[in-house]
């Protein structure tokens, strides 16, 4: 199987030490976020963990750990848009960032990074020429350390409503132009976009549409033939194979104004002051009488299909 960091918070940037616990300990205890007292038990051992995948804005808490991470194959996403800190008040400069990328692709290897732009808006100050120029410059710093860039735009969920009121959505002329100007960009530097849960209106002007966590994405991490379980979406456009993720909703100390992952600064300001890195959980302990469910985990990779 594979282990999800993270769809609900950065576990890289602000909880590096409680994650490299877990890995020592073997295992993590997680809550159902609509379900609190519904506690699952995965077992972190690279016997039935056949990959580890990550999802950051800021890899550089974790670079010291890889060494004591070979023992399991991973695949990081790393997030790198040109907002600065009136959208992103806690993310490193990019600058920065992509030099953390670079050293990270170094250590786990070009199949097992991708770099995300995402999500995209539109607005007086991050216009569209803004956005194909800074992505050609990013492009030309990371070329060579990726093969992978993924894009979305902005989707006005609720939460991201009220956090991020000046947002609107971005439309399809809007998305058509940064496509096939990403695409063309892309192509030079030897970097292939894929649109992720965008629908195929991409695909014609050389967007993959395909999918971003795929199958293909983590067989290639891993050299081998992953026989994944048939899942269903949350999204019936997502070809996402991560499921398991071992994260909390309102604990990313980042604050972007776009995310969808936190409610509101005060939910993640009481969840942060209550994580304990040594706790089996990311957020609280075990309460008397709650009840542990072990998760059935099996390996998917097929030993006998190498793709080395």
């Amino acid at each position: 199987m594979i282990i999800n960091t993270g769809m609900r918070t950065d576990i890289p940037a602000f909880y590096s030490k409680w994650f490299m616990n877990r890995i020592r300990a073997g295992f993590v205890l997680v809550r159902n976020p609509y379900r609190p007292d519904w506690i699952t038990r995965y077992e972190l051992n690279p016997e039935v963990v056949d990959c580890l995948g990550f999802c950051t804005k800021n890899p550089a808490p974790m670079l010291k750990h890889l060494d004591e991470l070979k023992a399991y194959h991973q695949y990081w996403f790393v997030t790198i848009t040109p907002y600065g800190r009136d959208v992103e008040p806690n993310v490193p400069p990019k600058e920065t960032v992509m030099q953390d990328f670079i050293t990270l692709s170094k250590t786990v290897g070009v199949d097992s990074v991708g770099w995300r732009y995402d999500p995209i808006f539109i607005d007086s100050t991050y216009t569209l020429e803004r956005h194909i120029s800074d992505f050609e410059q990013m492009c030309r710093m990371l070329s060579g350390y990726t093969h992978v860039c993924v894009i979305s735009f902005i989707d006005l969920y609720e939460k991201v409503k009220r956090n991020f009121p000046q947002a609107r959505t971005v439309t399809p002329q809007e998305r058509i132009t940064i496509g096939k100007a990403f695409a063309e960009i892309g192509r030079r530097y030897g970097i292939i976009i894929k649109a992720c849960a965008e629908g195929n209106d991409l695909a014609p002007y050389g967007v993959d549409c395909a999918g971003c966590m795929t199958h293909q994405t983590f067989e290639t991490a891993i050299g081998s033939h992953l026989n994944v379980p048939k899942k269903k979406s949350q999204r019936a456009e997502c070809a996402c194979v991560l499921d398991t993720d071992i994260g909390a909703y309102d604990t990313c100390g980042h604050l972007c104004r776009y995310c969808y992952a936190n409610y509101n600064r005060e939910n993640v300001k009481r969840n942060m002051r209550l994580h304990n890195p040594e706790s089996p959980f990311l957020v609280g302990e075990l309460q008397k009488g709650e009840v542990i469910h072990q998760a059935k985990q099996e390996r998917w990779t097929d030993d006998q299909l190498s793709f080395f």
